[in-house]
């Protein structure tokens, strides 16, 4: 019967997955275990926030962003990056500042992605490792890949339990009973994103527990607020939260096929 092949594989997909989220979810709350004491007495930087929050490229992007509120760089709604006071004020600043070029002009999306590889932002984040605030770059197969694995576990099990509910009718074997062996390992995966849910999110792939409750402690202000609570906005929430149009269609800008 070619319906229990599929319901071997589906059983295949929930097993794998379920048990990748369980490891994972296991190895974050010892995690959480050993770094209780890592978030006392830290401060965040704005860099760090922006790292914790979105990784290396929300590092060049809130960068960016505070040169170009300070007129250091220009920032055009066309999606290029013009240098106008070539002095990086740190190493991150001269990091972006290298990777627009000698020219002194470039597109917003190379530059972000030079910069976010850049060694002062690797260094960045070897420190928050160190500080117990970040996921270390070998462990990021963390609960929120997990949980999308989880997820796509339980669109292949429906796949395949409707795949074999439209075959050819199974000699002595009810459609509702075959529906029923596929409902098994479908709500295995359910229930594992319900425990998910409860046990383990927010799910980060950058913070550590310890990063994760201080972002939490954050309180990041409007656009329109004072310059660090919108700095400290863009660093938690991305370009998202660039309350300026032409600023923000800078970074959301993308070319017309026809356009070089």
């Amino acid at each position: 019967m070619f319906w229990v092949l599929l319901l071997l594989l589906a059983w295949g997909f929930a097993g794998l997955a379920c048990t990748r989220l369980c490891l994972a979810a296991v190895r974050a709350a010892a995690a959480d275990t050993d770094d209780t004491t890592a978030d006392r007495g830290h401060a965040l930087t704005l860099y760090e926030a922006a790292f914790l929050s979105g990784g290396p490229r929300r590092v060049a992007d809130v960068t960016m962003v505070s040169m170009a509120r300070q007129r250091r760089l220009l920032l055009a709604h066309t999606g290029w990056a013009t240098v106008v006071d070539p002095q990086g004020r740190d190493e991150i600043e001269q990091s972006v500042i290298g990777a627009i070029g000698p020219e002194g002009q470039s597109r917003i999306a190379p530059v972000r992605a030079t910069a976010a590889g850049a060694e002062a932002v690797g260094r960045l984040a070897d420190g928050l490792v160190r500080a117990g605030l970040a996921v270390p770059d070998g462990a990021r197969t963390s609960v929120a890949d997990g949980v999308r694995q989880v997820r796509a576990a339980a669109l292949a099990v429906l796949a395949l339990g409707l795949t074999a509910l439209l075959m050819p009718a199974q000699t002595g074997m009810p459609r509702l009973l075959v529906a029923l062996w596929f409902a098994l390992p479908l709500t295995l995966t359910l229930s594992c994103l319900v425990l998910a849910r409860v046990e383990a999110h927010p799910y980060s792939r950058w913070a550590s527990p310890a990063g994760q409750r201080l972002l939490g402690s954050l309180t990041p202000g409007p656009a329109a607020g004072d310059e660090r609570s919108f700095l400290t906005s863009v660093a938690v929430r991305g370009v998202r939260a660039i309350g300026e149009p032409q600023l923000r269609a800078a970074f959301t800008h993308r070319d017309q096929p026809w356009r070089e």
